[in-house]
């Protein structure tokens, strides 16, 4: 043991080995919270059965101190002997831990640290720990000293009746001074109930009714949080290795992963692109877990040794720190942002690493990075809730929607492919007949507290110095601004010190203030992800909100119409399709359009293109975001329209990229050859799904075979285990008496249900393209060599999805 040692960070490291090895443990602290004792109990109530005298000092001073904190104290064992100093107005600032290891060892730390979780564990804490043996003098002392003090007349034996009285102290205190009981609270406890503020952003995910829940009942997950649980614990039991869950911002991500990390695993990865989301996925974590190590992986090997690792994607995109870990270091891996996933650095990780389980979470399942974020998790979204859903279930704020008219004519602008050509778009915006139609908007809608969403740097500086001008207390913040400058301006909005906050991108993901009643939109919307992400920030519930206001500037850009399908319930019909201008929004919500918002709305319904080229547009947005030809579960799963249309309109996909003049040549002659075989691929009936079952199981065989014939009892064993593997397939096609009897495998039942449903059925209705006799079951397909390759990636791509749109549909 070091002589000397500076402790900056995980106190709790040092005092655990302290306690464990001491005969005599004495504590003096200003402060005593709930989660400090949690964190210590176990170890103190060992110590003390090993016969290690123990004795604390606590004090009142300006009641911080928890009284069910101190109700804990005298639980942990009734050899324990605990005081409480009694102040009485009287500063009363010590934090010192002496070890006592008997002959002439032992170590006493002094510093800034209280008996609180985030003084051990998260906070930025200075103590200096001493070698009893390089000062014994000095050790002698403290222990003298604090027997004084343990021992002095303003001190009393804790007894419930001392508690009680206190705990009246305390009632009475907090509500005089409730907003310096607030302050000190924070800075002494960053707690569930609380907000904690780190790197500029506010972490409140597991806070109840703004923050004013115990840690006790915060601890516990909420309604969104349990819901999840649920159906992960359900995907590990049907023996999914991998999921992704899809929640509104606001309902506590990282808490769930957190929750779900305790109840299963001993070692965790979580993995995130910005530090500001991993110190406060570190802070939750440890919420849930304080017994775990943790460690802000950044390349040290100590801080990779934790049982919890905290690290950035851009960290473990390089080779070198990746691999300073076993591809099977982790039981557990979270991705935070899921649906920045599909990105090089994040498939170098995911190519790496082999976890136990692999969970995503994001707010916004939609590609932002041009691939397939749902494939990252073989396509299983255990749990989705969207924003509208959740504020029906009163778990986030209703929001009031104003839609103001913006006269730019945006059609005039050059489009560069993914934004407005930045010079022509800014000569538009920063113009002072603009700005002042911005605030008047504002003046008129506005609440307590604002973020402004711009597009450029140059305009937030604009508008913050516009505002400013008009008696607003407003300012600017991008990425140029420094953390400090970020976390000031973030705690003078969340105090009601700044009205508005004009920013660019930087409030998107991963800070949370949830005191923010109105958000104002003051730029084109060119992605509806980033859209509803930063919806997301004005709908956490908070103590006092009855409600957020959106002020959304609406023009004839680009999707200014179709981000209206965000708001609404899908209560008409389809979610996310609706029939008329307005959208059908939750209970105690409000859409308000002004007079030039309407016409522009009906004016672009006008110009709706015919059937045809609107399913070939949103073919090509979705093209342009995968930067190559979505698979027919891809158009599924993230295209703007609805897949079926495509099969209602051309007959299957393919010919519809035959007739979009997507295929090369020799797909075109295949195409040509094999039409009537697609069309039966596409169009065969499934009143259940054992047809495209079989239809995978001769897949599998390989491009050259599927189609030839194949028996019953070759297809028993992958038909089987396919519909019996996951539970969601169990309940929708082993449900009725003849399947449910099949659940044992057996070969010669299994074969026989297979003859008689998918076999005789699809080959007496398929015209001859499906054969069933004595060789077995195939299809009557002369396939050139040319042509195997495609017609098989053809055919799987229909098979696959048509199993996942059959099971989708019949689990709503």
């Amino acid at each position: 043991m070091p002589d000397i040692k500076l402790i900056t960070e995980n106190l709790a490291d040092e005092l655990i080995p302290g306690i464990q090895q001491a005969s005599g443990i004495y504590i003096l602290t200003s402060f005593v919270m709930e989660s400090g004792v949690r964190i210590l109990a176990p170890h103190l109530k060992d110590a003390l059965e090993r016969g290690a005298e123990v004795k604390l000092l606590a004090g009142d001073y300006l009641f911080v101190t928890q009284p069910e904190a101190l109700r804990e104290l005298l639980l942990i064992h009734p050899g324990m002997e605990v005081r409480l100093w009694r102040s009485r107005g009287t500063s009363f600032h010590p934090k010192a831990y002496l070890f006592d290891y008997m002959n002439g060892q032992g170590k006493f730390i002094v510093g800034s640290s209280n008996l609180s979780r985030s003084a051990f564990k998260m906070g930025l804490e200075w103590n200096l720990s001493v070698n009893a043996q390089l000062e014994p003098f000095t050790f002698q002392e403290a222990l003298d000293k604090f027997m004084r003090h343990f021992y002095h007349d303003q001190t009393n034996a804790l007894t419930e009746g001392v508690i009680a009285a206190y705990e009246q102290e305390y009632i009475r205190n907090r509500q005089k001074y409730p907003e310096l009981v607030r302050q000190i609270v924070e800075e002494e406890e960053t707690d569930l109930g609380g907000a904690a503020v780190s790197g500029g952003a506010v972490n409140t995910d597991n806070a109840v009714d703004g923050g004013s829940s115990s840690e006790a009942s915060a601890l516990v997950p909420r309604p969104a949080q349990a819901g999840a649980l649920e159906a992960l614990e359900n995907a590990l039991d049907e023996g999914y290795n991998r999921a992704m869950v899809v929640m509104a911002t606001g309902l506590g991500k990282t808490y769930l992963a957190a929750f779900f990390a305790r109840n299963r695993f001993r070692r965790v990865l979580f993995v995130a692109h910005r530090e500001e989301i991993l110190l406060q996925a570190k802070q939750s974590f440890l919420h849930v877990m304080p017994d775990k190590s943790t460690g802000l992986y950044n390349g040290t090997a100590k801080e990779g040794e934790a049982e919890l690792v905290f690290a950035s994607i851009y960290t473990l995109g390089t080779k070198r720190h990746r691999e300073r870990f076993e591809p099977d270091a982790f039981d557990l891996i979270v991705v935070d942002e899921f649906h920045h996933a599909a990105s090089k650095s994040y498939q170098a990780l995911l190519d790496y690493f082999l976890p136990g389980f692999l969970l995503g979470i994001t707010a916004t399942p939609e590609r932002m990075d041009g691939k397939d974020v749902y494939a990252l998790c073989d396509g299983n979204v255990a749990y989705q809730i969207h924003f509208t859903e959740a504020i029906q279930k009163g778990w986030l704020s209703p929001f009031r929607y104003y839609g103001i008219y913006d006269d730019t004519d945006y059609s005039q602008l050059t489009w560069l492919g993914n934004g407005y050509d930045e010079a022509e778009l800014l000569a538009v915006q920063l113009r002072e007949e603009m700005a002042e139609r911005i605030y008047d908007a504002w003046l008129k809608h506005r609440q307590t507290r604002t973020i402004g969403f711009c597009s450029s740097i140059a305009q937030a500086n604009f508008l913050a110095r516009h505002f400013s001008s008009r008696g607003a207390v407003a300012r600017s913040l991008s990425s140029e601004s420094s953390p400090a400058q970020r976390r000031e301006a973030v705690r003078k909005l969340a105090e009601g010190e700044l009205d508005v906050i004009f920013t660019v991108d930087l409030f998107n993901e991963g800070v949370d203030i949830p005191s923010v009643d109105t958000l104002l939109f003051v730029r084109p919307t060119q992605s509806l992800t980033i859209f509803t992400q930063q919806v997301g920030r004005g709908l956490r519930l908070q103590g006092g909100k009855d409600n957020c206001v959106i002020i959304d500037l609406i023009g004839n850009y680009r999707n200014a119409d179709i981000k209206m399908s965000l708001f609404d319930t899908g209560a008409g019909g389809e979610k996310g399709k609706r029939s008329g201008i307005l959208p059908t929004v939750p209970a105690g919500c409000m859409i308000d359009f002004e007079t030039g918002v309407v016409d522009l709305l009906k004016e672009l319904a006008r110009k709706r293109q015919p059937r045809k080229e609107k399913l070939l547009s949103a073919y090509r947005n979705l093209k342009d975001d995968l930067q190559r030809r979505p698979t027919y579960l891809e158009l599924h799963l993230h295209g703007r329209e609805n897949s079926r249309e495509y099969k209602q309109e051309f007959g299957s996909y393919v010919a519809f990229l035959g007739w979009a003049e997507e295929l090369k040549p020799q797909e075109q002659e295949a195409l040509a050859s094999y039409k009537d075989w697609l069309l039966e691929a596409e169009g065969t009936g499934m009143t259940k799904s054992y047809k495209m079952v079989l239809l995978l199981a001769m897949l599998e065989r390989g491009a050259e075979r599927w189609p030839q014939p194949i028996t019953a009892v070759e297809a028993a064993p992958f038909f089987h285990r396919y519909l019996t593997e996951k539970e969601y397939r169990r309940k929708v096609d082993m449900s009725d008496k003849q399947s449910q009897a099949l659940l044992d495998y057996n070969e010669k039942k299994v074969a026989a249900l297979i003859e008689e449903m998918p076999m005789s059925k699809w080959s007496g209705s398929s015209k001859g393209l499906a054969t069933f006799d004595e060789r077995g079951f195939g299809f009557s397909l002369d396939i050139a060599v040319s042509n195997r390759e495609v017609l098989y990636r053809w055919t799987r791509e229909i098979c696959e999805y048509r199993l996942h749109s059959y099971f989708e549909k019949k689990a709503e």
